[in-house]
C-alpha cells in the first residue's frame, strides 16, 4: 500500500467511524439506526458522483443553457448552433471586431450584410457591383472584403462579403461554410468543425 493510499484508506475509516459513533450515541433502534446509516452512504455516494462527473455535468449545464438561451456552443474547434423557433440556424459573430448577428444559410454563395453593418464595421465598397438571383428576385450587391470574420471563436481573415442596400438580414454564406474542414446538420443542431 503506498502512502497515498494508507492515507486515503485512513481518512475512509475516520469517516465511517464518526458516522457510527454518531449514530451509536444516539441510541436508536437498530432498523432506523440501519436507515440512516444507508441515508449517510447515499449522501456520500451521490456527492462522490457529483465530483467525479463534475466535467460531464458542466457539459450538460452548457448545452441546457444553450438550449434554453438559443446560444451557440463551442466545445473547441467544435461549434453547435441549435435551431430557432423559426427553423432557422442563427448565430452570434463579429466583422472586424463588431458583433453582427447571422442567419446561416448553405443556398447563399457569399456572406452578405445590410449597409447599416457595413457601414458600422467599415467595410468599403467600391464600384464593383455583382447581379444575384434569390428567391424574391434578382438583385444587386456591392463587393466588399472583412479583414476578419469571426464566428465562436472559428475566424477567418480576408473574406469576401456582399453588401445589400435592400435587406437588413444578415447572411453567413458558403464561401464561410466552405472554409471549415467540416459542417453538418445533426438533428435540431448545425455543426460547424473548424
Amino acid at each position: 500500500m503506498t502512502g497515498d493510499q494508507a492515507g486515503q484508506t485512513l481518512y475512509l475509516v475516520l469517516w465511517l467511524t464518526l458516522i457510527v459513533s454518531s449514530l451509536a450515541i444516539r441510541q436508536l433502534p437498530m432498523k432506523q439506526t440501519f436507515k440512516m446509516a444507508l441515508a449517510w452512504v447515499a449522501i456520500f455516494a451521490g456527492a462522490f458522483v457529483l465530483f467525479a462527473f463534475r466535467g460531464e455535468f458542466s457539459s450538460l449545464w452548457s448545452r441546457l443553457r444553450t438550449e434554453a438561451l438559443g446560444t451557440s456552443l463551442a466545445e473547441g474547434s467544435v461549434v453547435r448552433i441549435p435551431m430557432a423557433e423559426d427553423g432557422h440556424f442563427w448565430v452570434s459573430g463579429s466583422i472586424n471586431g463588431h458583433d453582427v448577428r447571422f442567419l446561416v444559410d448553405s443556398g447563399a454563395s457569399s456572406t452578405t450584410v445590410s449597409e447599416e453593418i457595413a457601414e458600422l464595421v467599415g467595410l468599403e465598397t467600391g464600384m464593383r457591383r455583382v447581379q444575384v438571383e434569390t428567391a424574391n428576385g434578382t438583385i444587386v450587391l456591392k463587393k466588399s472584403r472583412a479583414d476578419r470574420l469571426t464566428i465562436d471563436g472559428i475566424e477567418r481573415t480576408d473574406v469576401g462579403i456582399d453588401v445589400n442596400p435592400a435587406d437588413s438580414t444578415n447572411v453567413l454564406g458558403m464561401n464561410f461554410l466552405s472554409s471549415l474542414s467540416r459542417w453538418s446538420v445533426e438533428g435540431r443542431w448545425l455543426v460547424l468543425v473548424s
